[in-house]
């Protein structure tokens, strides 16, 4: 019930970001799913979750701040959305989604593991582990562009989200956990190119994150 009111109260964005949608039909509309899209703005999730909502309804890895924050919590609680801490090799939460998959759920994982703030990043091992862990689960990729235009008020955004199919969402001989989530994150990468979210569209973001990006040379240092 909250999640089709949920659906029903953000009609509005699907119209303002002009969302289209491609490839639906690669969805299954019952079973274990893996879901992986690309993240360059804190729209995706709410547009991959309007886009496969005729489809199926999908569950997060969100990161566990999130659950801190007064009312989202409680709403995070009744989408069954999945905490995660990230960068802490969050083991338990790894075991929640392949509880859930295993149930036949779908579950949605950025491999990236957070916003690309516009810089190519390395991909996380976790989707890798989901699919190992669970040979039965069909893997969708999903391409998510036009989200990062949100916050360039008042240019309407033209979101687009495309679901594809992968070559192989299972590892292949002697392929471990991290190399599968980086070929599955290239393959999203290749119809949805790196793009720096923020008004000012700035690779690498606040001087925060950039400077982070900078010690995991993501980025070449500041002045370069």
């Amino acid at each position: 019930m909250f999640y089709d009111f949920a659906v029903l109260v953000l009609r509005p964005v699907v119209w303002w970001g002009r969302l289209h949608v491609v490839g639906l039909e690669h969805v299954p509309e019952t079973g274990p799913l893996l879901v992986v899209p690309n993240h360059d703005s804190q729209w995706d999730p709410l547009m991959v979750g309007l886009a496969i909502e005729p489809r199926r309804r999908v569950r997060f890895l969100a990161r566990a701040n999130l659950w801190h924050v007064p009312g989202l919590a409680q709403a995070l609680n009744l989408l069954r959305q999945l905490p995660v801490t990230r960068g802490a090799g969050d083991g338990s939460a790894l075991d929640r989604a392949v509880e859930a998959l295993r149930d036949g759920d779908a579950v949605a994982i950025f491999p990236e593991g957070g916003l690309s703030w516009g810089a190519p990043a390395r991909a996380r091992s976790g989707v890798g582990v989901l699919a190992a862990r669970c040979p039965g689960v069909r893997v969708v990729l999903c391409a998510v562009t036009g989200t990062t235009d949100f916050v360039r008020w008042p240019r309407r955004p033209r979101v687009r989200v495309e679901f594809m199919p992968t070559v192989t969402g299972q590892p292949r001989p002697g392929e471990d956990p991290a190399a599968l989530a980086s070929r599955l994150m290239g393959e999203v990468r290749a119809r949805a190119p790196v793009t720096p979210a923020g008004r000012g569209g700035v690779v690498g973001g606040p001087p925060r994150v950039r400077r982070k990006l900078e010690r995991q040379g993501l980025l070449p240092p500041s002045g370069e």
